[in-house]
């Protein structure tokens, strides 16, 4: 009864899971450091809401800083260039403890750092990421920290803000312990289920659900492979029939039996279960196909079985099939079988035994088993690849459709073989593209392994997209990995180039992954077209701020994006204090009235006083043209504090420098406030005027780096992003006359280009 009810509740639960489209990417431009422009709806196309990006997302930043840190790999080898060769070098940590490759904009921050938290879902949901997947392959799950993410993400859609959902890639071979545990503390319960991310109408999980059950009777064997000949029709009497009886003591579910293949690929059987012994009753049969060496192959059931006597039958092989078996029989009451006639010895094999829990975990979720391996490929339907060399293959579901495919940003593979990152023979990393690492200065920063496994993922346009990955950031020290022996290695990550973090850094690479994500992203699920024609409506900088109201064309901000940060950094180095956030930047419009241009800006709370360093800017691309002014900004409106109900005008004259060249008239009050400009500023350097960027910013660095205006103040919109208004007539591309970077934005050179004109699609 108390199962029945469990279920009940349980189906009622999932009835109120809603199904959710895919999260489009904002639709402003913008241009990274490097000058590659966004690609707009003109190049991509509109949204399409049957494609879905999920990015591989890490956890695990503080639980394992128990031997201290944090310990840089790239500030070691910049301190001692030679340090690879000298393990007991005291700028290491100790042996296998964790070393970050690099470091974030945020700092060495943890992954319960609510101000981190709530960036990322911004960042994140602005570039169009549907989904983050959990990293819980190392039978952790961390769910002080997925709790933490869970809590913060919850309270940003209270605010009305965007977060992406999530999912869980467990343990590869032995994920039972890991899924009932986050069954437990979190589906189960029904914990921030507005967040768990839905496919095919169920919470998705990444784990084998043939390696659930945990009352398992095993008995395996290596001490010889016994092998399949060719042939055999499955009933006893033909060439080729391996088998073993066994008894069952109680209500039962699956059988499997262990499988080599000797290292190759192309092997197939077909395995059969029979009640009673060889001759018996048929109860289930399946055929095996690409069959993986020293694999346990499962046999489930159509029903529970009652306890009794059984044989398992491995008949019909192709290619070079076997059975791991022993000389000594140790399967109580069993025997092994060749061909129907009695041998000495026994089988592999191993009994699941009947767990309910098992059985409503499996009704549950939707389940993908993940591959873990980089070079093989699909095995089977319904499978899902994280991490892939190029050209990576296309994972197909039991309907036959081309459902997934991973891109990633680097992999430890050298040559055909898994590796580490660090290892002198050279692993696929960030600038790894056509077959080899490109040598060229700053490469690393291009993308260009990223932008070549998308632009194969574009070509195949399957459903979905794994993208790996955002934010792991450490990897342990080691001696030794796959057989191979050097004094210090660093398997998943490393340095600058061979690593995999999208997420922004300080130094190497700045925000350009982030941008070449939000390109790509683009390109694969399309994107919002513009549409704010900047309305003709006489405003009084006199008047009340009520006249806004009836201005068409609102350009909305994030709420709650100036939260402030007080948070201990990884092993408690440091505590990470940001009190920038002020002014929280809502709303902003604009209208014209003959020659004069006005702008309104609106803030969730009463502006902070006016004296404030850095209030209230307003930055204007007057050109729309990246390529000139600051960061493509042509004029700067109130950069010092306003005076007698008028805000300085500056003009860009290079870098970060800024001349006066007027003033404008400014008022505020409460949580409003407007300024108006002559329209004769639009026209400057030639630009014709029909379209223009801009963006509000408050409590600025005056430094000169964009990229750390993802980590200060507020702005509008968010990082690198402006909106763009259109005089009159649709909002399009650039500025007549202007000269915008490449289209595609997802890498430098060569393999960027390769993407400006994406495959036709129907």
């Amino acid at each position: 009864m108390r199962f029945l009810t469990g279920l009940m509740s349980l189906m009622m639960m999932m009835a109120a899971v809603s199904v959710r489209g895919s999260l489009a990417p904002v639709p402003w431009p913008a241009t990274d450091g490097l000058g590659r422009s966004l690609p707009m709806a003109s190049e991509t196309g509109g949204p399409r809401s049957d494609r879905t990006v999920a990015l591989f997302y890490f956890l695990w930043l503080g639980p394992h800083a128990g031997a201290g840190g944090p310990w840089d790999v790239g500030k070691i080898l910049e301190d001692d260039p030679l340090a690879m060769q000298k393990p007991d070098s005291p700028r290491w940590g100790p042996l296998h403890a964790p070393h970050h490759w690099g470091e974030s904009i945020f700092g060495y921050y943890t992954t319960d750092d609510a101000y981190v938290l709530r960036k990322h879902a911004q960042m994140l949901s602005d570039a169009g990421v549907d989904t983050v997947v959990f990293d819980v392959t190392n039978q952790l799950t961390y769910r002080a920290s997925y709790m933490a993410l869970l809590k913060t993400w919850s309270a940003v859609r209270a605010e009305g803000g965007r977060t992406p959902q999530v999912a869980f890639l467990c343990p590869f071979w032995q994920p039972a312990t890991v899924v009932r545990e986050l069954w437990r503390e979190l589906y189960e319960p029904g914990l921030h289920r507005d967040l768990w991310f839905q496919w095919d109408g169920k919470p998705l999980i990444l784990a084998d659900p043939a390696r659930l059950a945990t009352d398992v009777v095993s008995m395996s064997f290596d001490e010889q492979a016994v092998v399949l000949a060719p042939g055999g029709d499955g009933a006893g009497d033909g060439a080729g029939v391996l088998a073993q009886t066994f008894t069952a003591d109680r209500e039962w579910a699956a059988v499997a039996a262990r499988i080599p293949t000797w290292g190759t690929s192309d092997g197939a059987a077909t395995l059969t279960l029979r009640r009673g012994g060889p001759t018996g009753e048929v109860v289930a049969t399946r055929r095996l196909e690409r069959l993986v060496d020293n694999d346990w192959v499962r046999l489930s059931l159509p029903g529970l079985e009652a306890a009794g006597a059984f044989c398992l039958e491995l008949s019909e092989g192709s290619g070079r099939v076997g059975w791991w078996s022993s000389s000594v029989s140790v399967i109580p009451g069993g025997q092994a079988l060749v061909n129907g006639v009695a041998v000495a010895g026994g089988r592999s094999l191993r009994v699941e035994y009947a767990d309910p829990a098992v059985e409503l975990i499996r009704d549950f979720f939707s389940f993908r088993s993940p591959q873990p391996d980089y070079f093989r490929g699909p095995e089977r339907p319904d499978m899902w690849s994280w991490l892939e060399v190029f050209p990576q293959h296309a994972f197909f579901n039991a309907r036959g459709e081309k459902e997934q495919m991973s891109v990633g940003v680097g992999q430890n593979a050298v040559g055909r073989r898994l590796g580490s990152m660090s290892e002198s023979a050279g692993a696929r990393g960030r600038s790894f593209h056509r077959g080899a690492r490109d040598q060229r200065p700053g490469a690393a920063a291009l993308g260009l392994n990223f932008a070549e496994q998308f632009e194969h993922a574009l070509r195949e346009d399957p459903r979905a997209l794994f993208i790996t990955g955002w934010n792991e950031w450490i990897a342990g020290r080691h001696d030794e990995f796959a057989g191979i022996r050097e004094p210090v290695m660093f398997v998943d990550q490393f340095d600058h180039e061979h690593s995999r973090d999208i997420e922004p850094m300080k130094g190497g690479h700045g925000d350009a992954y982030y941008y070449q994500l939000a390109a790509a992203i683009r390109r694969y699920k399309g994107t919002p077209a513009l549409s704010e024609v900047m309305a003709e409506a006489p405003i009084s900088m006199a008047g009340d701020f009520a006249q806004w109201k009836a201005v068409p064309g609102s350009l909305a901000d994030d709420v709650g994006d100036t939260a402030h940060r007080s948070h201990p950094g990884y092993a408690g180095h440091t505590q990470y204090v940001n009190t920038s956030g002020r002014n929280d930047i809502v709303e902003a419009k604009t209208a014209g009235q003959g020659g004069q241009l006005a702008f309104y800006v609106r803030t969730r709370e009463t502006l902070s006083p006016s004296s404030e360093p850095g209030w209230m800017w307003l930055l204007l691309d007057a050109d729309a043209n990246p390529a000139t002014g600051w960061e493509g900004y042509d004029l700067m409106v109130n950069r010092t504090p306003p005076s007698n109900g008028r805000a300085t005008v500056e003009k860009n004259t290079g870098g970060w420098n800024w001349e006066i060249v007027g003033s404008a008239p400014i008022r505020w009050e409460g949580v409003h406030l407007h300024l108006e400009l002559p329209r004769a500023l639009l026209t400057i350097d030639g630009a014709s005027g029909r379209y223009f960027d801009f963006k509000w910013a408050d409590h600025m660095p005056e430094n000169g780096d964009l990229a750390s205006w993802l980590d200060a103040g507020d702005c509008a919109p968010n990082g690198r992003f402006k909106y763009r208004v259109a005089a009159a007539g649709p909002v399009a591309g650039p500025a007549e006359g202007a000269k915008a970077g490449p289209a595609a934005g997802l890498g430098g050179g060569e393999a960027g280009k390769t993407l400006v004109n994406p495959p036709a699609r129907d």
